[in-house]
């Protein structure tokens, strides 16, 4: 049973802490919710385990269509073991729908079904509040090893939004946009990382548009604990 030690690391949704062996870790979940980059900042009993489940079923899940990730199982309602993986700096973002951040840059229209799925990077970096980059920004930041990463993490972004796009659809929900993040493993690997939740998801529901997501925290319309219950409600419904 691995056991956790030293604290790696500590970011806005989770801790990793070194196990016994050097190339595992394990994630815990924490209720903290941040958004704005952190401006705003509140925390919510239990949240931490609904995004464990959850994302531990869609890891699960994507497994079982080839999507390698560093997830390897789950220990607790709020851990899971998973493999050790050097993060790659950027954030890769999904947009099937148009909402939030791309409405207000490009004046799309909010809630608009886009005509073919966005694939964008942005910058991992706080202290820039992500800025949006292109390949170029990528190779003169020095953030990837080859610039077929890049195609390779289109390429991934691309697959895991058709299989998470049709398995939603037929719990009841869309799949408005959502963020992923890679590393690379000890066999230098590029691997899905990170998690896939509530919080980095953005779900409506298909009849009624109603947010069960981490918009409800972004924008102030409170039930944030039941959105995501009811989130893994439906996927567990078979």
């Amino acid at each position: 049973m691995p056991t956790q030690q030293t604290l790696l690391y500590e970011g806005k949704g989770k801790k990793l802490f070194a196990t016994q062996n050097p190339n595992e870790v394990i994630a815990e979940f924490k209720d903290d919710l941040t958004a704005f980059n952190a401006q705003k900042r509140s925390s919510e009993d239990g949240k931490g385990a609904l995004n464990c489940l959850i994302s531990s079923l869609l890891f699960e899940l994507l497994a079982q269509q080839g999507i390698k990730s560093h997830f390897i199982k789950s220990l607790s309602s709020t851990t899971m073991l998973c493999q050790k993986v050097q993060i790659i700096p950027i954030e890769v973002v999904v947009r099937n729908i148009a909402t939030g951040s791309l409405s207000k840059r490009l004046g799309i229209e909010d809630g608009l079904v886009l005509p073919f799925t966005l694939v964008e990077f942005y910058y991992k970096d706080d202290a820039l509040n992500d800025p949006i980059i292109n390949d170029e920004h990528c190779k003169i930041l020095g953030i990837i090893d080859d610039e077929r990463d890049l195609d390779f993490l289109r390429d991934q972004a691309r697959k895991i939004n058709a299989i998470l796009r049709d398995f939603f659809d037929q719990k009841g929900l869309k799949l408005v946009d959502f963020k992923l993040e890679f590393g690379k493993n000890a066999q230098g690997e590029i691997i899905l990382a990170d998690e896939i939740s509530p919080d980095s998801c953005r779900l409506w529901d298909k009849q009624t548009n109603q947010k069960l997501d981490k918009d409800r925290f972004r924008q102030d319309l409170g039930d944030l604990k039941s959105a995501y219950e009811e989130v893994l409600r439906r996927i567990q419904t078979h």
